[in-house]
This record gives structure tokens, sequence and C-alpha cells, in this order.
């Protein structure tokens, strides 16, 4: 039987993910923060009769996640899949966001992964064979205010999976990064209007979520292409996930980076006109 290892499983994509490795047939190792607060998942974990273990599991600490991972293999083996998936989201402008919260997002984003990462590596190199995916955003592409602490980790996960890639290929090791565009999650749908601060990009970037929320991309897409590429032997190391994704990635590539910087930085009256025009989404 198949093994995977999920992160973040507590809601949203990571919920979804260890839902549809686990109906796919593989053992899953589900992996939260708090499992005292999965109630629900572990009432649908027994009612589908599904093969998936819930341990906690701290990213953001070297001994949490040592202790998990290496429990897990001395109990049961081998991880055949690794599904980096957890994340947390801050948004604010540069100025006004709190090192903390830039410190955060690094943590659990960008350091997690890498603690995660780090602690399989060595037993999928030794067996020559395994699968990490990763779960970056199409903000790992796109940088736009509120969002530039969120976009710098994922630029980062992107960079370090890119590199990743080349070291483990030579072992018979897959790297994939998963690009989701706006998903309906409760991270998308937390997005708020700061209003207190002295710029305008919250306010916009809220409208522009909640526009697009009206016609909501489901969890269980990213959640099906993951098992997918788990499944499959693509070597493909990029996949956007979503309607928007793929769009929203070649429009940005379309803009030199001044007329990008110029679109963001336009009042709120061509903005939102702008967005009406290019995405057919009133953000107002």
């Amino acid at each position: 039987m198949k093994t995977a290892l999920i992160t973040g499983t507590s809601k949203g994509i990571g919920l979804e993910t260890a839902l549809a490795f686990g109906r796919a047939g593989y053992k899953v190792f589900a992996t939260m923060r708090n499992p005292a607060m999965a109630d629900d998942f572990r009432q649908k974990i027994n009612t589908e009769s599904l093969d998936i273990s819930i341990s906690e599991m701290d990213v953001d600490s070297d001994a949490s996640v040592k202790q998990c991972i290496n429990g897990i293999i001395q109990k049961h083996g081998q991880i055949d899949v690794l599904v980096n998936n957890a994340g947390i989201e801050r948004h604010g402008s540069i100025e006004e966001l709190a090192m903390d919260d830039f410190k955060a997002i690094m943590e659990t984003n960008y350091f997690g992964v890498l603690r995660c990462t780090k602690t399989l590596i060595p037993q999928m190199r030794k067996n020559r064979k395994g699968c990490i995916i990763n779960v970056a955003s199409v903000a790992g592409h796109i940088s736009n205010s509120p969002l530039g602490a969120y976009a710098a980790s994922k630029f980062a996960l992107e960079a370090v999976s890119e590199a990743l890639a080349q070291e483990v290929k030579p072992f018979n090791i897959r790297v994939a990064i998963v690009e989701p565009g706006i998903i309906n999650t409760q991270m998308a749908n937390d997005l708020s209007v700061d209003g207190n601060s002295i710029y305008p990009h919250s306010k916009r970037m809220a409208g522009l979520f909640s526009a697009s929320l009206q016609t909501p991309t489901p969890p269980t897409l990213v959640a099906d292409k993951i098992l997918e590429i788990a499944e499959s032997n693509t070597w493909k190391l990029r996949h956007p996930v979503g309607p928007d994704a793929e769009p929203f990635i070649q429009w940005r590539r379309s803009l030199t980076d001044e007329e990008w910087v110029d679109w963001n930085a336009a009042n709120d009256d061509d903005w939102y006109e702008a967005v009406q025009n290019t995405f057919g989404l009133d953000a107002r």
C-alpha cells in the first residue's frame, strides 16, 4: 500500500487532499498543529472507513517535525509521497505589517516546508523513489500589495523547489509545485479590509477576492490535482490549478515590471475600471 504524509490537514486544501488520497487507497498520515479540532475530519474518516491517521505536528518546530515524521517511519516504514501544504497568510502594506507577521509567514510557508522535506529526503534517497509536492500559489509568480509578505514566502518556495528538483532527480525523486489561484478556502475568505491603513490596496484586493469567490473554485479541485501528480509518472515541475491560475500568470508575464507597478499604483477609479475591463470582475 502506498503511503502519503500531508501537512496542514485541519481544513481547506489539506483536508480535501487527505481525503482524496485516502479514497484512492493510500495509507495517509494527516498532520496538523491541533488534532483536537479535527472531530469532523475524524467522522468522515470513520464514515468512509479510510486508512487515515491524524498526527500532531507543528511545521514551525524542528523537534515536532522530527518527532512526528521519524515516529511514522519507525512504525510504518517508508513514506512514498510528501505533500507540503501547511501555510498561513498575513496581509498588509510593507510599512504597516508587523515584523512578527513577516517572520511567521516565512516560518510556516518556507521553513516549514524545508523542515519536512529535509527530514524525509534521506529515506527517499536511500529507497531511490519518492514524490514531494509543494503547495505554492499563483502568488509565487505575482507580487502585489497587500500580499507582499505572503508572495515573498511563495516566491521563496518556488525557488527552493526548483533547486530541489535538480538535486533529487538522479535519485528518482519527483518534485512538483502546485500553484492554486483563488480557491474557496477560509484563507481566501478571510482576506479583509484594513480600515486604518493609509494604503488602498487591502480594500481593493478584498474586493477582488470577494468578486472572484462569487463563482467559487472548491479546494477539491486542488486536491484532485495533487493526487493526479502523485499517481502519474510526470516530471513536470509547475502545475497551476484553477480557472484563473494560468490566465493570471500569463497576464502578469505580458506586462513589463514598470507596467505592473503602475497598474497597482493607479488611483482607485482607474484600478477598479482596469479590473472590470481585464477580468470582468466588479471589485468595488
